[in-house]
């Protein structure tokens, strides 16, 4: 990483120029983040304290509500700080830790979505072995395996692309920075091994989504053969979920990484950008909850809970 002592810091995309702008974006942002914070926050609450939820699917939920809260933070409150202190400036190590983290964070996150649709699998299609195939250490090895596997996929693409020579400035046309942006800034040839790096991993996430597209196929077979329409509602209710997320997810961090620069402009950059790292930390707790019955239960009953505590609190203050 020799760049650090050519370059010490990056500019930020700005999204606006006037104060006003500024301040709104600053309180949009902090709105979303907020509510990333509490919808993860309540699932996960609600996984560790409710006792029917300690199965292999909400043990993967966890991960990946534990993984929405760590790409919104590395993200968000950077470009939240810069809006309302009137700043671009990002540091280099914060600008490293930046992409880092990104690259971690999504690649742990691929796969258990990869890890999530054999659960699915498993469970509709070859109930009978599912506590054998998916019993709780088969869970943690696989999740380990996720978790090895995105921080040394990270550590490799943070290094390579780090190491680049960049003449073209520091401005990075993006609210954080990410790999397209700073390939962009290099005028060396040495750019194309992170490229071929990056159309290496894709390929690894592709056929992580063949796998996924080929396990619904099986999912949806088996289902349409469940005679009850209540059997196949609940097999519907925790599989569309997550198939709506691993559509949302994919295909923007496909079109992100892969789109041919003659498309490329700042404005699609940042309406990708936000649909890939800011609507799925905040869209996902809504997605699982809204159509699986056990974890609608369950949220409600840590809201209530918190509702019931907060109460007796304040009256307890009074007193």
């Amino acid at each position: 990483m020799a760049n650090g002592s050519s370059i010490i810091q990056f500019l930020l995309l700005a999204f606006a120029d006037t104060r006003e702008l500024q301040l709104l974006h600053f309180w949009l942002f902090l709105g979303i983040y907020l509510a990333a914070l509490l919808g993860n926050g309540v699932v996960i609450t609600a996984i560790i304290y409710d006792h029917h939820l300690h199965t292999p699917m909400y043990f993967f939920l966890f991960n990946l509500s534990f993984l929405d809260l760590g790409s919104i933070s590395a993200t968000l409150p950077k470009s939240m700080a810069n809006s309302l202190w009137d700043t671009r400036d990002i540091s280099y190590p914060g600008c490293a830790t930046q992409v880092f983290l990104l690259v971690f964070l999504f690649s742990v996150e691929f796969y258990l979505l990869t890890v999530m649709a054999y659960d699915r699998y498993i469970a509709i299609c070859k109930p009978l072995h599912y506590g054998t195939l998916l019993g709780s250490r088969a869970c943690v090895h696989m999740a380990a395996a996720a978790w090895g596997g995105g921080f040394l996929n990270a550590l490799v693409h943070t290094a390579s692309t780090l190491a680049l020579p960049l003449c073209r400035g520091n401005a990075v046309d993006q609210f954080f920075c990410e790999i397209p942006q700073i390939l962009k800034l290099s005028c060396s040839h040495s750019y194309l091994k992170e490229v071929w790096l990056i159309v290496f991993s894709l390929s690894f996430l592709f056929g992580c989504f063949v796998f996924i597209v080929l396990s619904y196929v099986q999912i949806f077979m088996a289902v349409l053969r469940i005679p009850s329409q209540q059997g196949r509602d609940k097999a519907f209710s925790t599989c569309l979920p997550h198939l709506a997320v691993v559509s949302v997810f994919i295909s923007t961090v496909m079109f992100a990484y892969l789109k041919p620069l003659s498309i490329s402009s700042p404005s699609l950059d940042l309406v990708v950008a936000v649909l890939y790292a800011v609507v799925p930390p905040v869209a996902n707790p809504l997605i699982y909850s809204m159509r699986n019955k056990e974890l609608k239960e369950a949220v409600g009953k840590v809201i209530s809970w918190t509702f019931s505590s907060s109460s007796k609190l304040l009256v307890s203050f009074h007193k």
